[in-house]
């Protein structure tokens, strides 16, 4: 790929989180140098990607849609690593799922020619905008969502700046975030939609994680009914454009089972019409949100593939670690690590402390007797057991909670083979 080999000609340095070297390395040398982060290889802190749990869970979910009878356009705006979400879609992914113009451009650049825009884009000034960039690419299939006739104006002047007249909208409903909220807001935009010369109707979305609440049956509830109604607007877009290969589309990521018991069986029955989710994060799944969710899902039945049932708890596997060294000790029940807000999500969990090495030798239920009460910028406080007899300089490897604000704050993750040893580079592109 042409946006790859851009990056290929680069050397990373110490300018670059994790990377050792000052003069540098190219990211094709990077899998020579046989890092290890527990070996302290790595300059602390680094963001690792277990590969072998990465594409576990790919294969895992690939093969549960397709025995669900859905597809997925993983949301690429968890890692906007182009190179993920060729791996993806090379498995068997539909397409790409991004959030904004931005994010576009850069799975665009990267050769990506299947996107779905799952959000409203703004106002004729942000049509404008996208409308440019679909000109570069004559050749993509793009979808994207409308949840007014305001929104509906935009996406027409992208359409007239491309020059295209097939630019597919999906009626977005919604509770809590974006989104149609009723019957006569949906109807509204899609007689918008119908109205220009440059769109066609694409089907329907909507975003059940924004209906959740601290209360699971409430929340339960709350999806049902959004559901019912995305069934519902389906039916009028399928009335609407009643020849036309329709797409109803969901988030996924936590309640993909849920989603898939209730659209999958209105797909099947309409015949021409494609359940797609746009889970990206619970391809890394992780220690905290996500492992919640899948004991949910454990709780409601589980995985079920080809008739047989499976722990999500158990077949999902956190991919992402965060390695920091102690920096210091300076009191009792106290350790101080060298990471902080600007490494690690907090908005959904604090880290997990997972393995502690000292020179190379694990240590071993040391890290059991660890927590993690808070973050500074670059300063993590860790509570320690009186007991535990840990020192300066030992390599703490973390799990994380939430994987989307995570990974943001890394502008390369390194990815690590079944010995822990670095075997690539892994830019990112947040922009």
């Amino acid at each position: 790929m042409q946006f790859l080999s851009r990056w290929d000609r680069q050397r990373l340095s110490t300018t670059i989180r994790g990377i050792p070297l000052v003069d540098g390395v190219t990211i094709e040398d990077i899998g020579n140098q046989r890092w290890s982060p527990a070996r302290g290889d790595l300059a602390l802190p680094v963001l690792t990607l277990d590969e072998a749990a990465f594409a576990a869970n790919r294969d895992l979910f690939l093969k549960w849609c397709a025995s669900a009878g859905v597809a997925v356009a993983p949301h690429a705006k968890t890692p906007m690593s182009p190179e993920l979400a060729h791996s993806l879609r090379a498995a068997g992914a539909w397409g790409t799922t991004i959030a904004n113009v931005q994010q576009a451009a850069v799975l665009l650049a990267s050769g990506e020619r299947r996107l779905l825009l799952a959000n409203e884009i703004g106002g004729l000034a942000a049509g404008q905008r996208l409308g440019a960039l679909l000109s570069a690419y004559p050749d993509v299939e793009f979808h994207a969502f409308a949840d007014s006739p305001a929104a509906v104006a935009a996406l027409a002047e992208s359409a007239r700046i491309a020059e295209r007249r097939d630019l597919s909208v999906l009626a977005e409903l919604g509770a809590g975030r974006a989104g149609a909220r009723d019957r006569a807001a949906a109807e509204a935009t899609i007689a918008a939609v119908r109205a220009a010369d440059r769109l066609v109707l694409g089907g329907v979305a909507t975003y059940e994680g924004a209906a959740a609440t601290s209360d699971t049956n409430e929340t339960m509830r709350a999806i049902a009914a959004l559901l019912e109604r995305t069934v519902e607007t389906f039916a009028l877009v399928r009335a609407a454009a009643p020849k036309r290969p329709l797409i109803i589309s969901a988030g996924g990521s936590a309640y993909f089972d849920i989603v898939a018991r209730a659209l999958a069986p209105v797909a099947r029955a309409d015949g021409n019409a494609t359940v797609l989710l746009r889970s990206g994060a619970l391809f890394f799944a992780d220690h905290g949100i996500y492992a919640r969710a899948f004991a949910e899902i454990d709780r409601r039945g589980g995985l079920v593939i080809d008739g047989l049932h499976h722990s999500a708890m158990e077949s999902f596997r956190p991919a992402l670690t965060l390695w920091a060294e102690v920096l210091s000790r300076p009191e009792d029940g106290l350790a101080i690590a060298g990471f902080g807000m600007r490494d690690a999500s907090f908005d959904q969990g604090l880290p997990v402390p997972l393995r502690v090495v000292r020179d190379g030798v694990e240590q071993l239920g040391l890290a059991a007797a660890l927590t993690v009460t808070r973050l500074n910028d670059q300063h993590a406080f860790l509570s320690i057991a009186s007991e535990a007899a840990l020192a300066v300089g030992d390599i703490i490897a973390f799990g994380i909670s939430h994987p989307c604000t995570c990974l943001d704050r890394w502008r390369v993750i390194f990815g690590l083979d079944a010995d822990g040893v670095v075997t690539r580079a892994l830019p990112t592109q947040f922009g």
